[in-house]
């Protein structure tokens, strides 16, 4: 995705910055990253407080397998399809990103 898409899909949230890495690019809001874009696909910040609203709206954990073949579950999740086409919605998704990230620095 490209930068301006993905500004758009924080407008709610605020201002963001996007830094490449490991293949993808980070998406950051006051310092801290609240998601990352992944082949295409950008994925939101949860914890454990916020990833039980992610998984009961639907939303994929990213696990990728490590060199040993053992799953590894990330702290980055999709972004809900009811959130999707709806701005309100999404920001608080976005928000709740960000709470995790802050949550994460303490």
């Amino acid at each position: 995705m490209d930068a301006e898409a993905i500004r758009d899909l924080f407008a709610g949230l605020g201002e963001v910055s996007i830094r490449r890495m490991f293949g993808g690019k980070g998406v950051y809001f006051d310092g801290l990253i609240v998601g990352v874009d992944l082949y295409g696909d950008v994925m939101l910040k949860a914890d454990d407080i916020s990833a039980p609203d992610f998984a009961a709206a639907g939303a994929v954990q990213w696990v990728y397998e490590n060199k040993k073949g053992t799953p590894v579950k990330m702290p980055y999740w999709s972004i809900p399809d009811s959130a999707l086409d709806d701005p309100d919605e999404l920001a608080v998704w976005t928000r709740k990103a960000f709470e995790a990230a802050r949550r994460s620095v303490k």
